[in-house]
């Protein structure tokens, strides 16, 4: 089964994107082949759904993170190298001569480009074993335990290396028939475990990119547990993107699930709301996280509600929008998904008295399945008194507001409790609206 993510809650918390600046893929993607941008991508698009899955890679990335390495290989090379092992499969000595001899044959009667780019993708293919040679020196000398993560890219590297017809230098003038025994080899003898070696060669610029990331910006590794655990903590969040920015401490038990968080415009509701998603997302990715330390039992999925579209063409409202998102949440609930579900601002598309009465339902009716998790925000404080009132699995909490010269100042930091604060007219006032008017 795979991990839960729609359309919406991706769009909500910017995590794809490959030419969105801000999104937390771009964050990450600092690799330098197109190979890996595209196991980037993968990985991305599918979080892993096991604690072991889960552990083992964030072991990867940590590893690298303590034994950084440089990544020696040109992408253009590898590009050339693949398109080489795609192009060419000559089984026997016999099928390269012929091969290579008839370009070489057309290269000189009518200047034809085969042979030289046949060339091309022997010194490229003969360039990236070199490479992988003094890149498994570096390695060896980092460590020597037999369970490293490299292992296995290591040992193909010394299958390959081992080989004595495969030695000299890429840049040096070899005869056509130097051309046609290398082909032979790479295309040939080879080329199964060259293939295999360029797809561990792209989870190796994976690993030394993001484990950079994870040390430049002090970012940490969860800790996964089994689904039955039902528990998540972390402590120091922070939106990924933030590097300066106030942290906090989140956790959810089966009976503690639901955070009930109220605050003023502009508090930081939903900054904190989506570094929690981001959070676990990139937690069951196996990735680095925005947080000091984490651990966090496997969950289903995830659902967030926080910028909710209206649809035109449907004749959708934005209230009824709404509607439809907790309806397609309370149906993922109700089946028996372990999720963890945002909801930011709950039906503000209606008016006061129906908003409350909403929230207080839907929240309540939400307590009730321990094995989800809920960050539940709302202006309508008078709703969160009463569920505190009949509600022990809601833990409420907020981000206050401090007032200096009626200038509103926010700390970022929360706090135990329901707040009652409103700046709305104050801002308004502040920016002069009024007296424009």
């Amino acid at each position: 089964m795979s991990f839960i993510a729609d359309k919406q809650t991706l769009d909500d918390l910017s995590l794809l994107g490959q030419f969105n600046p801000a999104s937390v893929f771009s964050l990450f993607n600092q690799v330098k082949t197109r190979g890996a941008e595209k196991l980037l991508d993968e990985m991305f698009l599918h979080p892993l759904s096991d604690a072991d899955s889960i552990n083992n890679r964030s072991a990867m990335f940590r590893y690298f993170g303590d034994h950084p390495v440089d990544f020696p290989f040109n992408g253009r090379q590898l590009e050339r190298m693949e398109a080489y092992l795609d192009e060419g499969n000559e089984g026997s000595y016999l099928l390269a001569l012929w091969k290579i001899g008839k370009k070489k044959i057309a290269e000189v009667l009518v200047k034809d480009e085969a042979y030289q780019l046949e060339v091309s993708g022997i010194q490229s293919s003969l360039r990236v074993v070199s490479g992988c040679i003094a890149l498994l020196r570096q390695l060896e000398k980092e460590g020597r335990d037999q369970d490293e993560p490299w292992r296995e890219w290591g040992a193909l590297v010394s299958e390959v290396a081992r080989d004595p017809r495969l030695k000299g230098s890429p840049d040096d003038q070899h005869s056509m028939m130097e051309h046609v025994r290398f082909h032979h080899l790479l295309t040939g003898v080879y080329r199964r475990q060259l293939k295999a070696l360029l797809t561990l060669i792209y989870q190796l610029d994976v690993y030394i990119a993001v484990a950079t990331v994870a040390k430049s910006r002090r970012f940490s590794y969860a800790t996964a547990l089994p689904k039955e655990k039902n528990i998540m903590e972390a402590w120091g969040v922070r939106h990924p993107w933030l590097e300066k920015a106030v942290t906090n401490t989140l956790s959810f038990r089966g009976d503690n699930n639901v955070l009930f968080l109220t605050g003023a415009n502009m508090a930081g509701k939903s900054t904190l709301m989506k570094s929690a998603g981001i959070l676990l997302y990139l937690a069951h990715m196996g990735f680095p996280v925005a947080a000091t330390e984490m651990r966090f039992s496997v969950l289903d999925g995830i659902y967030s509600s926080v910028n909710v579209p209206d649809d035109l063409n449907k004749g959708y409202s934005h209230f009824y929008a709404e509607v439809l998102r907790v309806k397609k949440v309370a149906e993922a609930v109700a089946g028996g998904q372990s999720l963890f579900i945002i909801f930011d601002e709950l039906f503000k598309g209606t008016n006061v008295k129906d908003a409350y009465d909403a929230t207080l339902a839907v929240t309540t009716a939400f307590a009730g399945f321990s094995n989800c998790f809920f960050i539940i925000s709302t202006h309508i404080f008078e709703a969160g008194h009463a569920l505190m009132e009949k509600e022990s699995s809601i833990r409420f909490e907020f981000l206050p507001t401090v007032m200096k010269n009626h200038v509103p100042q926010y700390t970022y930091r929360l706090q135990r409790g329901i707040t009652e604060d409103r700046q709305g007219m104050i801002i308004i006032e502040n920016e002069g609206i009024l007296d424009m008017l």
